[in-house]
C-alpha cells in the first residue's frame, strides 16, 4: 500500500521521498496518510542519510485531502484515523494522523527540503512546512485552504506557519484562504526561495549539504529545530560545540579546507 504512493530513493547521502499519486493530484486519501508517515517514520535512524528532498511526481506537490475524505466527514467520520501508521515515536507532541504526517519530517535529524511546484493546497502545504526549506517554481500556488471547507488547520499548521510568517500574516492566510503564489510565498516567508525547477533545486542543496560534515549539519538541524528560552539555546550551542570541536571529522573539515581538497568525512557519534 505505501509503495504505491510514496517512494523513497537513497543515493549518495540525499534521500527523495516522492509522493506517487500524479493523477489525483498527490491528494491525501488514507494510504497516502500512511505512507507519508511510515516514508518520515523509516528514515529516523539511518546514518547513511544526510539530507531529505519531498517532492511529488506530476504538475503538483500535493493538493490537500482527497474529496472522499470532505465527504466522509459530512456525517463525523475521520477517515484518516483509520490509517495504519507506525507505533509512535518516544516523546513526540504528535499524535493525530494528519500531525504525524508534517511532524515526522520535523523530527527527522537531518535536513528536509521541500520541492514544491503547482499545487500545495491545505494538507498539502502543511506537509510542506514540515521541512527545513521550501524551494518553490514562481508560478507555484500555495493555500492555507482548511476555510472554504469549514475547517481549521490541524496538521500542525497551527504551529509552524505562525514560526515562519508571523501570527498576523499567519491569520490572514487562515481566515481567508486566500492563494499565493510561489513568489509572494517568499516574500511573506511561507517559502525559502524560488526557482524554475524546484526539485532539481532541492536536489542539488540536498547534495551540497551532503558533503559537508554530517556532525556539524546534525546539530545544526538540533539547535536550529525547536524554540528555546534564550538561557537554553545559548547552553545547547556550547553544549554542540563542544562534542563537535576537535572530533574526528571536525578535523578533517580543517585539514581538507586548508589542503584544498574534498573533505572525507565518517559516520558515527563525533567523538567515535
Amino acid at each position: 500500500m505505501n509503495e504505491a504512493r510514496v517512494r523513497t530513493t537513497v543515493d549518495d547521502g540525499v534521500a527523495e521521498v516522492r509522493l506517487t499519486r500524479p493523477d489525483r493530484r498527490n491528494a491525501l486519501d488514507v494510504a497516502m496518510f500512511s505512507a507519508i508517515v511510515h516514508a518520515a517514520h523509516a528514515l529516523r535512524d539511518r546514518a547513511d542519510v544526510r539530507a531529505v528532498v519531498l517532492s511529488g511526481e506530476g504538475p503538483d506537490f500535493c493538493a490537500g485531502l482527497d474529496r472522499d475524505m470532505f465527504r466522509a466527514m459530512r456525517s463525523g467520520e475521520r477517515l484518516s484515523a483509520t490509517a495504519d501508521l507506525p507505533p509512535l515515536p518516544d516523546g513526540s507532541p504528535a499524535r493525530a494522523t494528519g500531525q504525524r504526517a508534517v511532524y515526522g519530517w520535523v523530527e527527522l535529524p537531518v535536513p528536509v527540503i521541500a520541492a514544491v511546484q503547482g499545487h500545495a493546497l491545505g494538507g498539502g502545504l502543511q506537509i510542506a512546512l514540515g521541512a527545513d526549506l521550501r524551494i518553490v517554481a514562481p508560478d507555484a500556488t500555495l493555500s492555507v485552504l482548511e476555510v472554504h471547507w469549514g475547517l481549521v488547520p490541524d496538521m500542525c499548521g497551527t504551529v509552524l506557519l505562525p514560526e515562519l510568517v508571523g501570527r498576523d500574516v499567519a491569520k490572514d492566510l487562515t481566515f481567508t484562504g486566500r492563494r499565493v503564489s510561489g513568489t509572494e510565498a517568499v516574500a511573506l516567508g511561507l517559502a525559502t526561495r524560488v526557482d524554475d525547477d524546484p526539485r532539481a533545486a532541492a536536489l542539488a542543496t540536498a547534495r551540497e549539504i551532503a558533503g559537508l560534515s554530517p556532525h556539524a549539519v546534525r546539530a545544526a538541524t538540533r539547535l536550529l529545530g525547536t524554540t528555546r528560552p534564550p538561557a537554553e539555546q545559548l547552553a545547547a550551542e556550547q553544549a554542540e560545540i563542544g562534542a563537535l570541536v576537535g572530533s574526528p571529522n571536525q578535523r578533517e573539515a580543517v585539514t581538507a579546507r586548508l589542503e584544498g581538497r574534498p573533505p572525507v568525512f565518517a559516520a558515527g557519534e563525533p567523538h567515535s
